[in-house]
Parts: structure tokens; sequence; C-alpha cells
């Protein structure tokens, strides 16, 4: 790592974050930005506040990219919920972050609770995410994790 190893370590996770959601935005556009959807429906509000639905992908960890959601097949997007299966990519960060190894993960996914979103009140987001794991977790989660999402 040269003679810097901690400015190299957050170089490297900084490099890290900006290039998954870059990845991902153009690997699998979503509805929002294709036009497929019914305006009544919720928005799922990604890291850098655009409005998505049924998006193929979502970083949950906006800061340092280390927890991702990819291969989102969604069976259901309603006024009040939304649920698709996918892959919960989360890095294990052992024995620290920037060379922890990225370990998959399956899992269903559930928004729900939408509220009027603060950035355009004509529209209603989605405010709370929920994952279910299949086989196998992150060590240390439930099986059940459910997180509060941004408006």
């Amino acid at each position: 790592m040269g003679t810097h190893p901690t400015r190299t370590a957050v170089t490297l996770c900084a490099a890290a974050a900006l290039a998954i959601p870059l990845g991902t935005a153009s690997a699998a556009p979503s509805a929002e930005r294709t036009g497929h959807h019914h305006a009544r429906d919720p928005v799922l509000v990604d890291c850098f506040w655009s409005p998505e639905v049924r998006p193929g992908a979502f970083l949950l960890a906006c800061g340092d990219g280390n927890s991702h959601l990819v291969s989102l097949n969604w069976s259901r997007w309603g006024s009040q919920s939304a649920m698709a299966r996918g892959v919960n990519v989360v890095n294990d960060c052992k024995p620290y972050c920037a060379v922890g190894t990225f370990r998959s993960y399956a899992v269903t996914v559930r928004l729900d609770q939408p509220r009027t979103w603060e950035k355009d009140p004509d529209r209603q987001q989605f405010t709370r995410m929920s994952l279910t794991y299949h086989d196998g977790r992150p060590e240390g989660y439930p099986r059940t994790v459910t997180y509060p999402l941004w408006s």
C-alpha cells in the first residue's frame, strides 16, 4: 500500500463508493427514466436524490458503497408497497473495509410506508425497506433487517 496506508485505504473506499452507483445506473436504467410506470406509484429515492421505479440495483450504503442490492426482480410495485427478489452484496470489512471481501446473499426486498417526498410534494416515496435473507446472511445480521429510507 505504500507509505500512506490510511490515505490509500480511504481513497480505495471513496473510489468504490463512486464506482458502484455509476456502474449500476448505466447498467440498469430505472423505469422512472424510461417512463414505464404509473404516475401515482411511489418512488424509491437513490443516493443522488433521483426518483426510481423498479430499479435493477440500489445502493444501500451511500457513504462507503459497502452494501448494495443487485439483480432486483420486482414482482409488485403498488401504491402502498413493492416487493422484489434480488441479491444483497455486502463487504465483510475483514480485516478492514478497504481489503474486505464482498459477499452475496439472496434477499426478498419489501418497500412500504409511502409518504410525500419533500423534494417533490406531488410525489410519494417509499420510506422503509425491509430485507429478508434466505440462505445465509452477513455476520451479525438478523434474518430480517428494516431500514428507514432518506427523504
